[in-house]
């Protein structure tokens, strides 16, 4: 599994997702406030860009008009035909047993862990600010 820098913590909006291309893929990469999350950027359905949808929290029934909303449960809505697609799963609430995204771990790193490298010949210094957000596949 190979790590990517995608960007700074602060270079994607809170509620917002930036479409990024590694190794081929189409990947989808969302800052859900407080942590970030990756899918493949393309609705199997018909194509469209994930990245340009909705976030939104799950919402569930007991009943009729006993609704809630569960924070915790974030779904990316599709912009074209409202397809919704869970962000830690990759799983589509249209079809949950048939349809869904892959996923991508991600994770924030602080910028002087990715400063280091295994071969060091000469060493000079370095200075790190802010955090990155890095992609592993």
């Amino acid at each position: 599994m190979a790590d990517h820098i995608i960007c700074k913590t602060d270079e994607i909006a809170e509620g917002k997702a930036r479409q990024v291309q590694i190794g081929g893929r189409e990947i989808a990469v969302f800052n859900l406030g407080h942590r970030f999350a990756a899918i493949t950027n393309r609705c199997p359905h018909e194509g469209a860009a994930l990245c340009h949808g909705k976030i939104a929290a799950f919402v569930s029934a007991n009943g009729p008009g006993e609704y809630r909303t569960e924070d915790e449960k974030i779904m990316v809505r599709c912009p074209w035909h409202g397809w919704e697609f869970d962000l830690e799963t990759g799983r589509s609430y249209c079809d949950p047993n048939r349809v869904r995204v892959k996923t991508f771990d991600v994770q924030v790193k602080p910028g002087e862990t990715l400063a280091e490298g295994p071969y060091k010949i000469e060493i000079f210094e370095v200075r790190t600010e802010d955090d990155y957000v890095v992609l592993s596949i």
